[in-house]
């Protein structure tokens, strides 16, 4: 299983590496692909994947991904007004076939994942965002590695007991202190390339710790999700890890927050 789960994610690694420096047609083609098959697995969790709502949704997504494609400005707050009138008008015309917690279920499927999906092509546009973007992976997946071998070796508090009860306050706090001194490191190596940032290496170094720290609560959404719909994974399509959503957790929350730190640190601000 540990060797099944290490291959897949160093695979899942690689291209998503690999999609992050292409940019381009082929970025955005991995963020609408791993935003629909998120969106359905969430929408699956519920069993509503395949109702009229759930197509509304999917269409939303669509809207979302041609304004994005089309950098038409205010496209992202657009794409969401116009997914809400459709998810609303299915639920009017369609009613009592639908619950209102199942229709703002769609609604808030829509936001949680594909608009916030959509921040890591965002951030590849930034200026110098070819740079910049590797630390939405630094704030996950090293927050993640970091607060796990805290957590192994002297994790003894637990955080979460009922929602996630293999997290301890030490893993917290090391996953954080260990994003932070990533950030740093990386803001030290590439902060020739990060012009757009008024001082790379701090700016990394909090980019690193506040994005951490939003992790961990992508993290907890996601299984909260899972305990509340009683299932295990999202899916099995990684080998080890489960659904996109289970892999990509954390990087839903940290994207958008890259994004925005990004922006307010930013040398032009």
């Amino acid at each position: 299983m540990f060797k099944t789960r290490l291959i897949s994610g160093i695979i899942c690694l690689v291209i998503a590496v690999a999609a992050m420096l292409a940019g381009g047609p082929i970025l955005f083609a991995f963020v609408c692909l791993i935003s629909f098959i998120g969106q359905f697995e969430l929408y699956r969790a519920h069993h509503l994947e395949r109702t009229l709502a759930a197509y509304a949704g999917y269409a939303g997504t669509a809207l979302l991904a041609l304004a994005m494609w089309l950098q038409i400005r205010d496209g992202v707050l657009m794409a969401a007004a116009f997914a809400a009138l459709m998810i609303m008008a299915v639920y009017v015309f369609t009613f009592p076939k639908f619950k209102a917690e199942q229709i703002f279920f769609i609604l808030g499927g829509f936001l949680y994942v594909p608009v916030l999906m959509s921040f890591i092509y965002q951030v590849r546009l930034l200026p110098d965002g070819l740079y910049v973007i590797p630390m939405i992976f630094i704030c996950a997946w090293g927050n993640d590695t970091c607060a796990y071998c805290v957590g192994v070796l002297i994790g003894k508090h637990k955080m979460f007991p009922v929602l996630s009860p293999k997290k301890s306050v030490e893993g917290f706090v090391g996953g954080i202190a260990g994003a932070v001194i990533l950030g740093v490191i990386y803001g030290i190596l590439f902060g020739a390339h990060l012009t757009s940032l008024a001082a790379p290496v701090p700016a990394c170094g909090i980019i690193g710790g506040v994005g951490a720290l939003i992790a961990v609560a992508g993290d907890l959404a996601a299984s909260a999700v899972k305990r509340d719909t009683g299932i295990k994974d999202y899916g099995r399509l990684i080998p080890g890890h489960g659904g996109i959503l289970d892999r990509f957790d954390s990087i839903l929350f940290t994207a958008p927050i890259v994004y925005i730190l990004a922006v307010l640190l930013s040398s032009a601000q």
